[in-house]
């Protein structure tokens, strides 16, 4: 079943054609990556999908549903998750507070305060989602005290606090080291089947083993698409970005 899609999707920045009549289908319960190297397009297109910015061309479709024209509050309400690189957490809070905000998604225009909001079951199912990205020990703790690949894995708990049907992660694996990548990689795997997971990626020897399909962009447009072995070893993969990580190896 597929569940986001994008349908010649375009854009245009002045006369920089950044994403060039791209056509993208996510089906529901798959991890879909999407790669390539710098200025390739993947995170306009990721954009694109996640409302941020509108298409100059094509259409955005959810469940059937064109939601070309819907801002990324409209379509997070109707399932569609997102993280940022740049991870946003409310830095006064801890990280079992964090969550609860995001819970607390249909209380914000009631201005109630964080007392009120940690209802016993809210922060029973706060602890299971952090539990479920493998930070439970860490729910009390200020979130500016704990490292990146905690934080990593908090915007994931707090994304799908949201109860998505497609969790679009922007680079989760920037700034981590191996170590911690693995671990976001490993809660990645296991949303697999659950909920449709489309994954950003610059690293892609390290997230395309996780991935059921893979797409890879270069200047806007689409050079590979399908399985991790079909896409690793596509020569024009290989020439433009397998082989731009080796040359820099």
């Amino acid at each position: 079943m597929i569940l986001l899609e994008g349908r010649g999707l375009t854009r245009r920045f002045g006369g920089l054609v950044a994403v060039d009549h791209v056509d993208i289908r996510v089906h529901q319960g798959e991890v879909l990556g999407l790669f390539g190297p710098n200025g390739a397009g993947k995170t306009t297109l990721f954009n694109l999908l996640a409302g941020a910015i509108p298409p100059s061309e094509g259409q955005v479709y959810l469940e059937g549903r064109e939601v070309t024209r819907l801002p990324a509050y409209r379509r997070a309400q109707l399932g569609v998750a997102r993280t940022f690189q740049i991870v946003q957490p409310f830095r006064s809070l801890t990280a079992l507070e964090n969550v609860l905000v995001a819970l607390a998604k249909d209380s914000y225009r009631q201005l109630l305060p964080l007392g009120r909001l940690a209802t016993p079951e809210r922060q029973a199912k706060a602890l299971a989602l952090l539990d479920q990205v493998g930070i439970a020990d860490f729910a009390h703790r200020n979130v500016s005290q704990v490292p990146l690949g905690v934080l990593k894995r908090l915007e994931v708990a707090r994304a799908l606090a949201l109860e998505p049907k497609v969790l679009l992660l922007d680079e989760p694996l920037a700034g981590l080291t191996f170590k911690e990548a693995e671990e976001v990689l490993e809660v990645v795997n296991a949303l697999r089947g659950r909920v449709a997971v489309v994954l950003v990626e610059h690293h892609v020897h390290l997230a395309l083993p996780v991935c059921d399909r893979a797409l890879v962009l270069d200047r806007g447009t689409v050079i590979a698409q399908g399985g991790p072995d079909a896409v690793r070893s596509d020569p024009r993969v290989i020439q433009v970005y397998l082989g731009e990580e080796d040359a820099t190896a």
